[in-house]
C-alpha cells in the first residue's frame, strides 16, 4: 500500500514515530471481534491511523438501544448487519485501507480458521463464553489478545499472549480462572451502562493495539488498568501468570474445537431447553405453558402474550404461582431467564419442561422486527 504522507502527516511527525512505524501500520492486520460500544472507536481510530488490514466480525444488527454508545452508527442503519454498516461508514473514512467483513458469530467451529489470518486480535465482546473462547483460541495460536470490558461506569484494558521482557505472559484465564454464574454480572442490557464509556475503553484498545504494531511506549503487558468515569480513579494492576492445568483447558487446536464454552460458563444445562426467539411463539402455545418475565416490574418493553411477572429475586418463594408443567422463562438479554430456569429446575424438578429465551426480549424484538 502506498503511503498518503498528508493523511498521516501529524502522526508521522511525533517523535519516536516516524514513517517508519506508519509503515508498520500499513502492512498490519487486525480482527477486531465484536463492532459494539467497544468494537466502534477501535475500529474508527484504528482505520484512521492506517491500519493496513482491518477485520470486522459480529453477526449482530444495529438497534435503536445501541445508538447512544455506538457512534459509528445512525438512525438510517437502524436493522442493517452491524458489519455491512461499518464498513460503509469506515470505507468512507478511508479507502486507502483493506476492510474485511464477516458476518457470523464467532465460535470453536470457525474461530482457529478466521484469527490465522490476523496478526493482532481485539477483545471487543460483551460475554464470557466468547471471552473464554477467544483467550483458548489466540493462546493456542499465540495471538496477542488486546482486551477490554465495561460495567455501567467502569473499563478494564489489558494486553494478554505477549511476552514482556522476562519472558513471562499472561491471558485471561489468570485474570479470571473461573467464568462467574449465569446473572451475577449483568450486561450492559440488563445493568445500562453510560455511553461514552466504551467510547473511552475502545479508544485506549485501538491506542495498545497501535503501540504493540509499531513498538512506541509500554503496552499494558502482564497488566490490567481499570478506570472509573464517575470520579476518574485509575489504577494498574500487575498480573502473574498463574499454572493453568486445568483439564478443562485446551491446548491443542483438536481439544479447542471440542470445547463447548457455553457449558464451561453455566449458560447451557442439562435439563433446560434453550429456545431461540423463532421457536418461542410457538412453544408459549403448547397446552398447559406457563411463561415467566424474571425481569423487574418496571422494565420495558413488555410481552405481548399472557405471561407471569415474577423478578428473579422473589422468585423462589413465589414458585407456586407455577401451575403448568411447561414453562418458559425471559428477561431482557436471556441471563436472567437462564439463572431464573436453575431455580426453577431445582425446586419443581423433573417433571417440569423448563425452557429459557435464548437472546431475551432484546433478541425476540429484533426477530419481529426483521
Amino acid at each position: 500500500m502506498m503511503l498518503n504522507l498528508e493523511r498521516y502527516d501529524r502522526q508521522i511527525k511525533l517523535q519516536g514515530f516516524g514513517i517508519e512505524a506508519q509503515e508498520k501500520l500499513a502492512s498490519a492486520k487486525v480482527l477486531v471481534i465484536g463492532a459494539g460500544g467497544l468494537g466502534c472507536p477501535v475500529l474508527q481510530y484504528l482505520t484512521a491511523a492506517g491500519v493496513g488490514n482491518i477485520g470486522i466480525l459480529d453477526h449482530d444488527r444495529v438497534s435503536l438501544s445501541n445508538l447512544h454508545r455506538q457512534i459509528l452508527y445512525t438512525t438510517s442503519d437502524i436493522g442493517k448487519l452491524k458489519t455491512k454498516a461499518a464498513f460503509e461508514r469506515l470505507s468512507s473514512m478511508n479507502p486507502e485501507i483493506q476492510i474485511n467483513v464477516i458476518s457470523e458469530r464467532i465460535s470453536t467451529k470457525n474461530a482457529i480458521q478466521i484469527l490465522s489470518h490476523y496478526d493482532h486480535i481485539i477483545d471487543c465482546t460483551d460475554n464470557f463464553p466468547t471471552r473464554y473462547l477467544l483467550d483458548d483460541a489466540c493462546r493456542i495460536l499465540k495471538k496477542p489478545l488486546i482486551f477490554g470490558a465495561i460495567y455501567q461506569y467502569e473499563g478494564q484494558i489489558a494486553v494478554f499472549n505477549v511476552e514482556d521482557k522476562k519472558g513471562s505472559s499472561t491471558n485471561y484465564r489468570d485474570l479470571f480462572p473461573q467464568p462467574p454464574k449465569p446473572g451475577e454480572v449483568p450486561d450492559c442490557n440488563d445493568a445500562g451502562v453510560i455511553g461514552v464509556l466504551p467510547g473511552i475503553i475502545g479508544t485506549l484498545q485501538a491506542t495498545e493495539a497501535i503501540k504493540l504494531i509499531t513498538g512506541i511506549g509500554e503496552p499494558l503487558i502482564n497488566r490490567l488498568m481499570t478506570i472509573n468515569v464517575l470520579d476518574y480513579q485509575t489504577a494498574i494492576f500487575e498480573m502473574p501468570a498463574e499454572n493453568l492445568t486445568d483439564k478443562y483447558i485446551p491446548s491443542t487446536i483438536m481439544e479447542f474445537e471440542m470445547m463447548d464454552y457455553k457449558v464451561q460458563c453455566g449458560i447451557k444445562q442439562i435439563g433446560i431447553k434453550n429456545i431461540s426467539p423463532a421457536e418461542f411463539y410457538s412453544i408459549s402455545k403448547l397446552p398447559e405453558t406457563t411463561i415467566i418475565d424474571v425481569r423487574e416490574i418496571d422494565e420495558y418493553p413488555k410481552l405481548e402474550i399472557p405471561y407471569l411477572s415474577i423478578p428473579l429475586s422473589q422468585l423462589k418463594e413465589n414458585s407456586t404461582q407455577i401451575k403448568h408443567k411447561n414453562v418458559i422463562v425471559v428477561c431482557q438479554s436471556g441471563k436472567r431467564s437462564l439463572a431464573g430456569a436453575q431455580v426453577l429446575q431445582e425446586i419443581l424438578g423433573s417433571d417440569y419442561n423448563i425452557s429459557h429465551l435464548e437472546g431475551g426480549i432484546n433478541q425476540l424484538n429484533q426477530k419481529i422486527n426483521e
